[in-house]
């Protein structure tokens, strides 16, 4: 007798998926401006990374406290770390939250905004490289590293400016890379730990963790937060929000997806940043390119999500 196929879950179909995703991508994308109208509400300095990694800190520490707080509400009761997850929910602090923007943040004081971009868009292809040939969660197959070639190749066009040089510092250029594999790992370690754990509540005590972690960091080094004000807090709370919703929201779709289904989305966060910046900041883009450049990342997804034939 032949065996029943397995029900698809809602967060399998494509379309939920692809909704989803872009939802994160949005949510990701918008904030690349608003750190930058943060930083100039409260005062904070290009070179002041001290303050920078304070900044992140108190965003992630309270992205943690909203998603534990919300998630409880919903339950209707407290939500404390399920047993045997502190293990768990202090790799994924580490990586995902201190390792990842505690090195971005460093690397991009000592790099050039384009070649960072550049190189935050090689998290995508990592996570699929490293979720294929070191913890062989899924296969790796020519047509996901024809889409994610694509993928990149948006990336690389939405941010040539023709100032791009080959010349790279390892603390500049070198941290960025470091906080892209510190990414890749914690999407695949995220997958794994979800199987076991509620990917939610893991995202919310590691969010915290990593936050009061990187807080610590920060005034430890010398960061201060002197010119504080109602706007800034409003704009603190909606980048807590952004965070506290795209990765919760993140880590489901990894819960029930490979990750090359929904990691190559992840070329999108630079194209939704450049448009937002341009509407929110008012910077030049060069729509053109900018339409070029998702027209390639798109197909790049395609190509990546296309069903097998049997």
């Amino acid at each position: 007798m032949q065996k029943k196929e397995k029900k698809e879950h809602f967060l399998q179909k494509n379309m939920v998926v692809a909704l989803a995703a872009f939802v994160c991508c949005l949510l990701w994308g918008s904030a690349f401006p608003l750190i930058k109208i943060g930083y100039d509400l409260f005062r904070i300095q290009a070179g002041d990374v001290a303050t920078q990694i304070l900044f992140a800190g108190c965003r992630f520490a309270f992205a943690g406290l909203l998603v534990i707080i919300l998630l409880s509400i919903c339950k209707r009761k407290v939500m404390l770390p399920q047993q045997g997850s502190f293990g768990p929910i202090v790799i994924l602090g580490l990586i995902q939250t201190v390792a990842q923007y505690v090195f971005f943040y460093i690397g991009l004081a000592h790099a050039q905004g384009v070649k960072a971009s550049i190189i935050e868009g090689s998290n995508v292809f990592l996570a699929i490289l490293i979720a294929a040939l070191i913890f062989r969660q899924e296969a790796l197959t020519s047509r996901k590293v024809l889409g994610c070639v694509l993928g990149f190749a948006g990336v690389v066009l939405v941010n040539m400016n023709g100032g791009l040089d080959f010349h790279m510092s390892f603390l500049g250029e070198g941290f960025v890379l470091i906080s892209c594999i510190a990414y890749s790992f914690s999407s695949v370690f995220m997958k794994w730990y979800s199987k076991r754990f509620d990917p939610i509540r893991l995202s919310g005590y590691q969010f915290l963790m990593g936050g009061l972690i990187m807080i610590a960091m920060g005034l430890f080094s010398g960061g201060q937060l002197e010119y504080v004000t109602t706007k800034g807090m409003v704009l603190l709370t909606y980048l807590a929000f952004l965070s506290a919703t795209a990765y919760s929201l993140w880590a489901l779709l990894l819960k029930y997806n490979p990750i090359s289904k929904v990691a190559v989305y992840g070329f999108m966060n630079p194209i939704c940043g450049a448009v937002l910046s341009a509407c929110l900041l008012h910077e030049t883009t060069d729509v053109k390119k900018s339409v070029l450049a998702l027209v390639l990342v798109c197909m790049g997804i395609y190509i990546v999500n296309r069903p097998e034939k049997r």
